[in-house]
């Protein structure tokens, strides 16, 4: 929740102070396309591990019995691998 609290800060001040957009040229719009794509899947997987808490508090896994939870896990390493790339494209070049 914090990343999406501090991409909206972000997008707030790229697009008051810096002028940044979708229509404003390619960078404002391939900027806002790569880390609004990222976000979604952010809060996606958050949306999955607030589910994963209740199911565990629930008592649905066992040590058998835990796809979604091993499931939520390869879908964050994703999202992960995936920043690393973004986070070097977007803000380093």
């Amino acid at each position: 929740m914090t990343f999406l609290t501090l991409q909206v800060i972000e997008y707030l001040h790229a697009f008051r102070e810096l002028g940044l957009s979708l229509g404003s040229g390619i960078y404002g719009s391939t900027f806002f396309m790569l880390t609004g794509f990222h976000g979604a899947h952010v809060t996606l997987g958050a949306t999955m591990l607030a589910i994963i808490l209740l199911r565990i508090l629930k008592g649905h896994f066992t040590p058998e019995n835990h796809f979604a939870f091993e499931a939520s896990s390869w879908y964050w390493h994703f999202v992960d691998v995936i920043w690393v790339f973004l986070f070097t494209f977007v803000y380093w070049f």
